[in-house]
């Protein structure tokens, strides 16, 4: 019996984030031809696209399927591959890469493409919001008001991130929110309400910090109003893995959440704003989609990991913030 090649369709969106993606193609191409693995590229033109491309990809028996990208693009590709038999290997291009993050998979693209090689496999759940899947968080209040401000950004990257923040800091107001979390119901006035099947937003970020994207639940996280003096202690406790001893939040696990708001209004779907109802029905779907993931991670080398970050993050910020 001849055994059939490994298909591979790798989908690159070549605007997403901010880093070049010309040596990506190549690199991948060596790769697949060192292990004689039959290759597809193909380029993103528009939103929506990659799923587009998913989809025909998954149509012609493709068995990975790698997405270039950001978490705008992982989350189109990924959604259509849904209980699939293909497995999506992740090559982080973009400004948050929350799914790559919480997966461990490194930033550079070399390194990314090598967890592929290795073959390690992960099932990891998703979540679905008024039916719009996400995979690591969705969000409605502050935190999607600061998306919708970063979307139309034409700069990406963290200083841009930042400035939004303060920005919208400033103007932003409370909002009262009605949540049936499981079988309890919570009124609260809130500067946000965001739920997560991973950690997460991206960028270390963790507002969700004991959220498991394999255990079947999400962790909700209420943050009530606060003052300019707690800014501080908040900021490093989201970046710290330590926002749920903040006595501004609130924390709950469940299966099933009711958002209900006074109107329509955005929400976020892992940092891609989005318009929604007033109310928003969000649940897990567990088991939904295989990732090529590293197998072990140490606490060691995630210090190490963080600390090469940081550095490269100083490397290339230093001289655009002294010129």
């Amino acid at each position: 019996m001849i055994n059939q090649k490994v298909s591979v369709h790798a989908i690159i969106n070549p605007i997403s984030g901010v880093g070049s993606k010309r040596a990506i193609p190549r690199m991948i191409e060596k790769i697949c031809s060192r292990n004689d693995h039959a290759l597809t590229i193909s380029f993103t033109e528009y939103a929506g696209h990659a799923s587009v491309l998913t989809q025909a990809a998954l149509d012609a028996g493709a068995d990975y399927i790698i997405a270039v990208g950001g978490d705008g693009t992982v989350n189109e590709i990924a959604r259509a591959m849904l209980h699939s038999r293909a497995i999506l290997g992740i090559v982080p291009k973009g400004s948050g890469n929350g799914l790559a993050r919480e997966l461990h998979i490194p930033m550079d693209s070399k390194k990314a493409l090598e967890v592929i090689l290795k073959g390690n496999v992960t099932t990891i759940d998703c979540c679905s919001a008024n039916q719009r899947v996400f995979f690591c968080t969705c969000g409605v209040g502050f935190d999607a008001a600061v998306s919708q401000k970063f979307a139309a950004e034409k700069r990406r990257g963290s200083i841009t991130y930042i400035k939004n923040t303060i920005e919208e800091y400033l103007s932003y107001r409370p909002q009262p929110y009605e949540l049936l979390v499981d079988n309890q119901t919570i009124k609260e006035k809130a500067f946000l309400v965001a739920c997560g099947n991973a950690s997460q937003y991206g960028n270390n970020a963790f507002i969700a910090p004991h959220a498991n994207i394999q255990d079947g639940m999400m962790d909700l996280t209420i943050l009530s109003p606060f003052t300019p003096l707690d800014i501080a202690p908040l900021a490093i406790q989201l970046f710290t893995k330590q926002i749920d001893r903040n006595s501004k939040i609130k924390t709950l696990k469940a299966k099933q959440v009711r958002i209900i708001r006074q109107q329509d209004g955005v929400m976020h779907l892992d940092g891609e704003p989005v318009m929604a109802d007033a109310v928003i029905d969000i649940h897990v779907i567990p088991a939904a989609l295989k990732v090529f993931t590293p197998e072990v991670i140490t606490f060691s080398k995630e210090v190490h990991n963080f600390f090469e970050e940081v550095t490269r993050f100083f490397d290339k910020r230093l001289p655009y913030i002294f010129k």
